[in-house]
């Protein structure tokens, strides 16, 4: 039987699209505690931020280390747009560790807006370049692995 042909416990092209709808929602609460926040340093700009980096570089690392070697080991076609991703993927961390620095060293709002508006710009562009490029190749796909493992924690 040929990969795809037969029912798959798991669509791949809707869990990516799960994973991004929730990085998206990460990113909006992210940016409204900022948006409410008075000056102060609230606590749930920070769980809300700090959540937002890891929930962003723990999906990265899922798709580096589970996901793009599964889709480059079956279509080896996609291997220069992985390369793609993944030089995102450096690029977004990058920019996630400053995030992080001007969060621990409590800049201003208007400074913490700034890196999020970057991360945002990015991340939009990353997320719809993977998704037009991979999401046919995703909806074939068929692997015996849990979307965590590839996509990142729920």
């Amino acid at each position: 039987m040929r990969e795809g042909e037969h029912d798959r416990l798991i669509a791949w092209d809707h869990e990516l699209k799960v994973a991004h709808g929730r990085l998206r929602e990460a990113l909006r609460l992210a940016r409204d505690s900022l948006d409410r926040g008075d000056g102060a340093f609230p606590r749930d700009l920070l769980l809300y931020c700090h959540g937002f980096c890891a929930a962003l570089g723990g999906h990265h690392v899922s798709e580096d280390t589970g996901l793009f070697p599964e889709l480059a080991a079956r279509h080896p076609g996609l291997r220069p747009v992985i390369a793609k991703l993944e030089q995102d993927h450096g690029m977004i961390a990058w920019l996630l560790q400053q995030f992080k620095q001007a969060l621990d060293a409590a800049a201003p709002a208007n400074e913490l807006l700034f890196h999020l508006d970057g991360l945002s710009a990015i991340m939009e562009s990353h997320f719809r370049y993977e998704e037009r490029r991979l999401l046919g190749t995703l909806a074939t796909l068929d692997l015996d692995a849990e979307p965590g493992d590839l996509l990142g924690p729920p």
